[in-house]
């Protein structure tokens, strides 16, 4: 009885032992939990030193871009600094997912998946160069500034990021056997239905590449669009504007709006104008008249900040009665055109005109009313009334 007792406890005991070995060798999601646990401590050893490996890599290119000339390369290892940190993490996961392999059993979820999550980090790895990589890159074009202008560059710049990342999507998807055909030929339907809703915002886009082609504006430049905005320009995107009033308060202007309607680009003027008309009083001889007008325009003409002819039209002339005053127009243009320095030369010629007028004996007009009485003409006096 004995014999059998120790023979039936041995068997449990043998049966809990293939248990135990069983559950070693599959909990771990299908893997011995050895090999799991070995998977893990790679896993994090590589996240550990990530740092220090990616700080290593960046800082050997980092030493060959300085030896050489041109700053476009140290701005792409600049560029590429968040993406070589992944670089540890991908060699740290393929040898953590060839552990769990080499432990896995016939279903478990590591087996022929792992080359796909190694293949796929890779890619994003690359297009996630490749995007950064754009900005340094199109310094290369500055160059072409002038024909393309700065605010092209910059839509040229965003297009190719952009692109990058579909790009990018598209081959992942294709890694997992996800079709991107059916999916593009889907959105395409999708886009005509949205599109018939999103007339505006298409409309917008093709505005913002007109206002390019057009060199209308850029970034900096103070334009006026009546009724609509006037302010400095910050940002031209693909569907608004952003245009900063001169009280600081932004206004994102649709772009269909800048292309549709007359545009004025203050900072484009050559010159500044000043447009005057001056009143002197009717009483002014002809002498005096001329005295004002031949030294204010003198004043004009030999004046360093004007322009003067024949680049620009300078005038002043006497130029009309009006009701209560001989009028003169005056019409000169600074050379500056920075609206400070034009308020100060305004001032000045204020100044001046106010010193000629009178030291020519005459004085400047207002509205007023003259009331005449022919000789002998009956007055009216009103009757008085006695107080009681």
């Amino acid at each position: 009885m004995r014999t059998s007792s120790q023979s039936e406890v041995m068997s449990e005991l043998e049966r809990l032992w293939a248990i135990t070995v069983e559950v070693w060798n599959t909990s771990f999601l299908g893997v011995s939990v050895g090999h799991g646990i070995s998977a893990v401590l790679i896993l994090l050893l590589g996240l550990s030193l990530r740092s220090a490996i990616a700080s290593w890599i960046i800082a050997s290119l980092r030493r060959l871009a300085k030896k050489t000339e041109t700053l476009m390369d140290d701005a792409v290892v600049d560029a590429l600094a968040g993406p070589l940190k992944l670089v540890p993490v991908i060699i740290a996961l393929f040898f953590s997912l060839n552990t769990l392999q080499a432990g896995a059993a016939e279903n478990s979820l590591f087996i022929g998946d792992g080359e796909n999550i190694i293949r796929t980090l890779i890619t994003i790895a690359i297009f996630w160069a490749l995007h950064n990589a754009v900005d340094p890159v199109m310094h290369l074009f500055k160059g072409l500034q002038n024909t393309l202008t700065p605010l092209m560059l910059d839509w040229l710049n965003k297009a190719l990021k952009i692109i990058f990342i579909i790009v990018g999507v598209a081959a992942i998807l294709e890694l997992w056997g996800i079709s991107v055909g059916p999916i593009i030929a889907g959105l395409g339907l999708f886009g005509v239905a949205v599109g018939l809703g999103a007339q505006d915002l298409f409309k917008n886009l093709i505005a913002g590449l007109l206002i390019l082609t057009e060199k209308r504006f850029l970034p900096g430049d103070w334009i006026k669009v009546d009724g609509v905005v006037e302010g400095t320009v910050e940002e031209v995107n693909f569907r608004s504007t952003l245009v900063r009033r001169f009280d600081k308060g932004p206004v994102y202007v649709p772009n269909a709006k800048l292309a549709d309607n007359a545009v004025i680009n203050f900072s484009r003027m050559t010159h500044r104008r000043t447009y005057w008309i001056i009143g002197v009083r009717y009483d002014t001889s002809v002498e005096q008249l001329q005295q004002i007008r031949d030294q204010v325009l003198d004043y004009v003409l030999s004046h360093p900040e004007y322009a003067h002819p024949p680049e620009v039209s300078t005038f002043m002339r006497v130029d009309k009665f009006s009701d209560s005053s001989i009028d003169f127009m005056l019409y000169c243009f600074t050379k500056t055109t920075n609206w400070g320095e034009w308020l100060r030369l305004k001032e000045d010629l204020a100044f001046k005109i106010k010193e000629i007028v009178e030291g020519a004996g005459t004085d400047f007009a207002f509205p007023s009313t003259s009331v005449y009485l022919e000789q002998g003409a009956e007055v009216f006096n009103p009757p008085t009334v006695k107080a009681e």
